[in-house]
């Protein structure tokens, strides 16, 4: 029957491009058309007769008549909905019988709504399945809900909205899981949220607790239907919190620092759960595949990042939420809220630094490596590398991939600035000053990158000058960030360890006396003179058996480097000549077989002859000869 696609999808075609006036005038154009069909719409001029009850027999033999319980329904909604929607620009508030009026046609609209889910609940005589039934209770509370947030009665709003949650949590695996989700997220959890705002209900009660509760109040009838369909929500509250930290185990504190504050609101702490989950996930992951590609590691980041992106979500609703209370910065509550964002806001940015980490490579990008960061290599070709010489890459895409480094170099250091600006960092001096080592580290990685690109250019001196540079930044870090005494995980973060810092060091230090060489190499060769002594440019090893005349050897030209391809003779050609004058054993037996051969082809020559010479020879016509 599909209730709920039914008037959701009626609510969002009239919404779409209009209100909720229009969506009435829709709705009783709609209501004179099943009328029609059904044989039962009052005449032009006609006596009018009270309408009578729908009966789960007239469901049976025809659904119109469920879609005709459902528009009178939904239009006292859009009824009460839009005379909502013009009061709400009044300065001076709504008035008592406009709001006497709204509860009135709501409350019509939920009992025609609970009329309706009756006659379905009659299974055996109206032929509906437990989704049916189930959907028809969701929407009769949603409405009921709705009437008894109107007349601000908070915790008959609370069953009621709990029933149609609990309801909606449990279809919400089937096929049509879409329109329950958002019926929950759009409708059901912020009215949930504001009645127990207004029942006094703390904000540390999540709401799948709170629905889990209230929903304990609703018939038993109802509750083994609920059960039959998906049991696990009656225990977690929530399909969603299957799996992960349930909302009763939920942490209520989180330490930032040496700081331990309490977590206001439970949004938060349900966040800040999956938060954990999914760093123990991806702890098991990298740890249990150390061959990954750098993509393959960096999309194993994507579930924890969405996690401590949902936290920071909560914790500025939670502080915008407080803000609009007109809770003071100096309140304990709004307090503990501005600890708690630093701390979801730096794991956050902590991961995202982590993500940046793995995708630059191995020892964050410091060896020089080229390899494709955005395809994985297959079996096949590391197979090929393995067996024959790799080809090294032209110069132009060895730059460009230095210039990707370049980009996460960037993305990181913009990071770090960020966790700066957060609240509480600047007066953090042990704080501070990690961070800011952690930049220098960063932006060594970032010179010996740019060097690298330089020295492909053959620009040595400008090379020299950015390594140096690279070094200079990490021994400024190296004394801050070597006495890390916290234990490395698979999965990177901003944590940069002893062992980094240290590799880098030692790394730059030859990087540093390599460039020197070149810039000495190429230096002495701009300023060298020809030298008499081998004026053909041919190298040394090439005129071994030549004397010089001058006497001097020319020592700057002695091999070609790198060298380049040449042709070479294979073998003397003395051995050549000799293998027709030299007898062999090898060349023995062959001269045995070729005479052999020969004396059977001439055999063979001599009786072909003998053959044709005794044919007879022919004759012409009758016999006689020519």
């Amino acid at each position: 029957m599909d209730i709920t696609k039914f008037v959701v999808s009626h609510r969002e075609n009239a919404l779409l491009y209009g209100d909720y006036a229009t969506y009435r005038a829709q709705l009783s154009r709609k209501l004179l058309n099943s009328r029609k069909k059904l044989n039962i719409a009052t005449k032009s001029r006609g006596k009018f007769h009270p309408k009578a009850q729908i009966t789960a027999e007239q469901i049976s033999d025809n659904h119109e008549y469920l879609h005709l319980a459902l528009l009178t329904a939904e239009r006292t909604w859009a009824h009460a909905m839009s005379m909502k929607a013009s009061h709400a620009a009044d300065t001076k508030g709504m008035t008592s019988k406009t709001r006497s009026h709204i509860v009135s046609r709501l409350e019509k609209g939920a009992r025609t709504a609970e009329k309706l889910a009756d006659a379905l609940s009659q299974d055996a005589v109206s032929g509906a399945n437990p989704t049916d039934i189930l959907e028809a209770r969701a929407y009769a509370a949603l409405l009921r809900g709705a009437a008894n947030f109107e007349k601000q009665s908070w915790e008959d709003c609370i069953v009621s909205y709990a029933v149609a949650r609990m309801i909606y949590s449990a279809l919400s695996t089937s096929s049509k899981g879409d329109i329950y989700k958002d019926l929950l997220t759009d409708t059901i959890d912020p009215s949930i949220r504001y009645a127990a705002y207004q029942a006094k209900i703390p904000r540390t009660q999540p709401i799948p607790s709170i629905a889990k509760k209230a929903f304990a109040k609703a018939d038993h009838d109802l509750v083994d239907r609920v059960k039959a369909v998906n049991p696990s929500v009656l225990e977690q509250g929530d399909v969603a919190m299957t799996g992960v930290t349930g909302a009763e185990g939920a942490p209520t504190t989180i330490a930032w620092r040496s700081r331990e504050v309490k977590i206001e609101d439970a949004s938060i702490a349900v966040a800040w759960a999956s938060v954990q989950t999914a760093k123990a996930k991806l702890d098991e992951r990298l740890s249990s595949a150390s061959s990954l590609a750098p993509k393959d590691k960096a999309a194993a980041y994507d579930d924890i990042l969405a996690a401590t992106q949902d936290a920071v979500d909560a914790t500025k609703q939670a502080i915008d939420e407080l803000r609009g209370e007109g809770v003071t910065q100096s309140d304990p509550r709004m307090q503990s809220l501005q600890i708690t964002r630093t701390a979801v806001n730096f794991e956050m940015i902590s991961w995202r630094i982590g993500r940046n980490r793995v995708l630059a490579g191995e020892l964050d990008g410091a060896r020089a490596t080229f390899e494709d960061l955005s395809k994985r290599k297959k079996k096949a070709q590391e197979a090929e590398q393995a067996s024959e010489r790799p080809k090294e890459e032209a110069p132009g895409r060895q730059i460009a991939k230095l210039k990707e480094k370049v980009v996460l170099y960037d993305g990181t250091l913009q990071s770090l600035e960020t966790i700066t600006e957060l609240p509480g960092v600047a007066n953090d001096q042990e704080l501070s000053t990690r961070l800011q080592a952690t930049s220098q580290y960063f932006t060594a990685l970032k010179s010996l990158a740019i060097a690298r690109s330089h020295s492909l250019a053959h620009k040595d001196a400008n090379a020299l000058a950015l390594i140096q540079h690279a070094l200079t930044q990490t021994e400024s870090a190296l004394p801050i960030l070597s006495s890390t005494s916290e234990e490395s995980s698979p999965a990177r973060n901003i944590l940069v360890s002893a062992a980094d810092i240290q590799t880098l060091h030692s790394l730059l230090n030859g990087e540093l006396q390599r460039a020197r060489a070149l810039v000495e190499i190429s230096e002495h060769n701009k300023n060298k003179k020809p030298q008499p002594g081998n004026s053909n440019g041919k190298p040394l090893i090439g005129q071994l058996a030549n004397y010089p005349s001058s006497g001097q050897v020319n020592l700057e030209n002695i091999v070609v480097y790198p060298p380049r391809l040449e042709a070479i003779p294979v073998k003397p050609i003395f051995l050549d000549v000799a293998w027709n004058y030299i007898d062999y054993p090898e060349k023995q037996q062959q001269q045995q077989q070729e005479k052999g051969n020969k004396v059977e082809q001439q055999r063979a020559e001599e009786q072909q002859t003998q053959e044709e010479e005794e044919k007879p020879k022919k004759r012409g016509w009758f016999g006689f000869g020519r």
